[in-house]
């Protein structure tokens, strides 16, 4: 046999396997290299794929290795409920991850209600894979990618209006209370968490669709391939979404590059010009208004168009702050910050009123264990201090690109 063939085997011959093995999931086997990988596609919200985990783990299979669909930061939410308490979002803020934030907690909540309408959490057959492996002393290898390295590459892939629909779609779906429909609990049966967090956009997307879920696929192959030489295994249990098995299998087989430098190029975040072409556009058409104004029409027009300006993003900012429950001082913040901040390519006025807001009212701890609770209503958003700030970021945000739009046409309309 080739190293790099997968086993092939009789239909009926591996049904049989398979209902015997692993109580008809489905599953594949490749052989590489000296070890044999076992990878076992499952159905995060099915509770017969977690009984197929423990009765693949039950008995003396002889594996050496189990690796499961997770990464360090999924793990940790599914084994350490208190680890959100120990965040710190003053460094979340600064360090502009709020958005990859609030997209994991749309995904928890998203999560939470396939909970409460099924009575099983998702992903429950990878957290009884992790401990069946600890129970076994055998290693476990977290094999998936960063779900905020998946988050901004799927948005670079993107154009402006599609990073728009997506961001859009991702934002309503903090504020979705409603039952999560029998067609997409379907599609998860046999799917991806991420891919239907994402809705019908990322299978209408091409490039979208690669980054959650063909780039994956490709990173956990190789990321089987190089824990599987770390600790000189020989026979592998991969626990995986059923919607990556052919993938990640066929990958196993026919890589060919080395697989840290698979990894290393998938978890780059694709980079676009570094010049900000945007904002200095932004920056020469107000800053030329008001150069024009004041030479046309002296401190009149000139000082109208700086008080429109002023107003239009100041005001309009401080509205979406204001909206989101902020504080009077995040108010503040936020009128003042929001007419500098659009001609500044590295600083958003939500990241100005979200800093004040976080320090005026820090969350305390019972605001982070209550998180995953209040997010999982529309009225726990504004209730949640932690929720409250993310609101005040995107709602301020929100308010003063609105407001650019706003000032910027009416600067341009008096230019032309």
């Amino acid at each position: 046999m080739s190293p790099m063939q997968p086993v092939d085997r009789d239909g009926a011959a591996r049904a049989d396997e398979g209902a015997a093995r692993f109580g008809g999931q489905p599953f594949a086997e490749v052989e590489r290299d000296g070890v044999r990988f076992v990878l076992l596609g499952t159905a995060h919200v099915s509770r017969a794929s977690v009984e197929a985990v423990e009765q693949a783990l039950a008995g003396d299979a002889g594996y050496d290795l189990v690796a499961v669909e997770l990464d360090a930061q999924r793990h940790a939410a599914l084994n350490d409920p208190d680890a959100m308490a120990r965040l710190d979002l003053l460094q979340v803020i600064r360090s502009g991850r709020t958005p990859v934030f609030a997209a994991n907690l749309g995904l928890a909540a998203y999560q939470r209600r396939l909970a409460e309408q099924l009575g099983i959490e998702p992903g429950a057959e990878l957290k009884a894979a992790a401990m069946r492996a600890a129970e076994r002393g055998l290693p476990l290898a977290l094999v998936d990618r960063d779900v905020g390295v998946t988050f901004r590459r799927a948005l670079a892939s993107l154009g402006f209006w599609g990073r728009a629909k997506i961001s859009a779609g991702l934002l309503m779906s903090l504020f979705a209370d409603e039952e999560v429909s029998e067609a997409d609990i379907e599609k998860l049966k046999s799917g991806d968490m991420l891919e239907s967090s994402f809705g019908d956009f990322a299978r209408e997307n091409p490039a979208l669709y690669r980054s959650i879920i063909a780039e994956r696929d490709e990173y956990m192959a190789a990321a089987l391939r190089e824990t599987a030489q770390v600790h000189g295994a020989r026979h592998v249990l991969a626990v995986l979404g059923a919607g990556h098995l052919k993938g990640v299998a066929a990958h196993l087989a026919e890589q060919r590059e080395a697989p840290d430098a698979v990894r290393a190029r998938l978890i780059e975040t694709p980079q676009g010009s570094r010049i900000p072409w945007f904002t200095i556009a932004l920056a020469v058409l107000v800053f030329g208004g008001f150069a024009w104004g004041f030479w046309q029409g002296g401190v009149d027009l000139g000082g109208a168009l700086l008080l429109h300006w002023v107003l239009a993003t100041g005001f309009l900012g401080a509205l979406g702050c204001a909206i989101a429950g902020g504080h009077p001082l995040s108010i503040l913040a936020a009128f003042v910050s929001s007419p500098i901040t659009p001609l500044h390519p590295a600083l958003a006025s939500g990241t100005v009123s979200a800093l004040v807001e976080t320090w005026m009212r820090k969350p305390t701890y019972a605001d982070f264990m209550a998180l995953r609770d209040d997010v999982a209503t529309v009225r726990g958003w504004w209730r949640n201090r932690v929720s409250r700030i993310l609101l005040n970021f995107f709602l301020t945000s929100l308010g003063t690109a609105i407001g650019v739009w706003t000032g910027g046409l009416s600067i341009l309309r008096r230019l032309v």
